[in-house]
């Protein structure tokens, strides 16, 4: 029953998304010019980036991009609608799904940063296959921590400032081994060196989706 409740939201969803094609453009742009900006600032003046600098950007442009992309996810859901919701499904499967679809379409905007990032700032890492994985992880940390917070913040009235500000105690640690995960792969450093951090991120991501299948039914409730 729960798996197909998901199934209907999740395609709900993307006839949403298909039909108006605003937010997924606009985050295109955005991931875009982010990267243009890079670029203008740095490889067009033949200024030298260090691996540092660039996976620091690199997340930072993936970050804003996340918050952009989830932001809307509650917003856009009248109380009508709400309220439709609350008659015909469990509210376990409309936070579930909320989450898969963002983490979907995190991973695909992630991975085509990445792409188009390579392109015009060079691709450092030495292992390609561990820097993919740490971003396809990232993508569904992000989406987890920003879904969650996204559904306690839409309440209030300034919620996309209360989603940031409500996420940054999760986000941050997040972000940090993230960047340290990445860091190996840039640095052709064994699986063996990385293996703590990737136990961390799953950790992580797995205690936010339980937190959200815990909190998520009592707002429903509200």
């Amino acid at each position: 029953m729960l798996f197909k409740e998901i199934k209907i939201l999740l395609k709900k969803e993307i006839l949403i998304e298909w039909r108006e094609k605003t937010a997924i453009n606009g985050l295109i742009l955005y991931a875009i010019s982010s990267i243009a900006v890079c670029y203008l600032s740095f490889r067009l003046h033949n200024q030298t980036l260090s691996v540092v600098t660039w996976n620091a950007l690199f997340w930072i442009i993936l970050l804003f991009s996340a918050i952009n992309a989830v932001t809307k996810s509650f917003l856009q859901e009248r109380a009508g609608r709400w309220l439709y919701y609350y008659t015909i499904v469990s509210p376990e499967s409309v936070i579930l799904s909320k989450i898969i679809y963002n983490a979907v379409l995190l991973v695909f905007l992630s991975v085509g940063s990445l792409g188009i990032f390579a392109i015009f700032m060079d691709f450092p890492a030495q292992d390609v296959f561990l820097f993919v994985l740490t971003v396809i992880l990232g993508a569904l940390g992000f989406s987890s921590t920003f879904t969650l917070m996204a559904a306690l913040s839409s309440k209030s009235q300034n919620s996309a400032v209360l989603m940031a500000i409500l996420s940054f105690p999760i986000i941050l640690p997040l972000l940090l081994i993230l960047m340290r995960l990445s860091k190996n792969a840039i640095d052709g450093l064994s699986w063996s060196v990385s293996y703590d951090e990737l136990l961390i991120i799953f950790g992580l991501n797995s205690i936010v989706i339980i937190l959200s299948l815990i909190l998520f039914p009592f707002l429903w409730k509200a």
